[in-house]
């Protein structure tokens, strides 16, 4: 077996070394050490975007938030799901991150980054979604492991009932959250209903139809008055 390359390294505000490696055709990013990511298994990512951008790719101008940028398959997915007129904002903690995604890893998901519909924003997601009063259709959340950090102890603050408050208040009457996640979490499912969405949860393989460990998408929808 061919040893790991390493193309690039970054540190995240919270101390976690990033490393973006290759083995042969295959891309994985390393957070201390440990496989966060790779190029062949993103088929779960994919779904993630499918299943958030239902009711999105039906409306007029849908604006739809990106929590973590990966390697661009969410947002290639969410912006094939979506209207020409549609509006798409990820918020990527990780300036590398960003830099990865428009060179070497780029040509993987089709350059998502140069499409017109994207904004980026490089910093925590949270401040997005602080900024943001009945502004998405959909928010998308692809950090870290989900509702159970592994990165950052920090991003779990996305997932407890202040974050979800903050969500709730920056999507649209009858919008919807969708959290990728490694695996289930009951008691994630009871929080969100706490924080007053109505959930379904989807079972999806890594790989899709091709199989591959299982991951789970929690779907979160804001009620419409009345």
């Amino acid at each position: 077996m061919k040893p790991l390359e390493v193309l690039g390294e970054a540190i995240t505000p919270d101390g976690t070394d990033l490393k973006l490696t290759r083995r042969d055709h295959e891309y994985i990013i390393l957070a201390n050490g440990k496989s966060l990511m790779w190029s062949r298994t993103h088929g779960s990512e994919e779904a993630l975007a499918t299943l958030a951008c239902r009711r999105a790719r039906t409306m007029e101008q849908p604006r739809v938030l990106i929590g973590g940028l990966g390697m661009g398959f969410t947002l290639r997915a969410t912006l094939d799901s979506l209207p020409p007129d549609a509006e798409v904002v990820v918020a990527e903690l990780v300036p590398a991150v960003v830099e990865w995604n428009r060179g070497v890893l780029g040509p993987l998901a089709g350059h998502p980054l140069k499409d017109k519909r994207v904004r980026v924003h490089v910093s925590d997601v949270a401040v997005t979604l602080d900024s943001s009063r009945s502004q998405f259709d959909a928010v998308l959340l692809d950090v870290d492991n989900g509702p159970s950090a592994f990165t950052s102890s920090g991003n779990s603050r996305l997932y407890d009932d202040k974050g979800l408050a903050s969500v709730r208040e920056a999507l649209k009457a009858g919008g919807v959250l969708a959290v990728w996640s490694a695996r289930d979490d009951r008691k994630f499912v009871q929080r969100l209903r706490y924080c007053g969405f109505s959930v379904e949860v989807e079972c999806v393989r890594a790989r899709l139809k091709k199989g591959g460990p299982r991951h789970t998408i929690f779907l979160g929808y804001k009620p419409n008055p009345g």
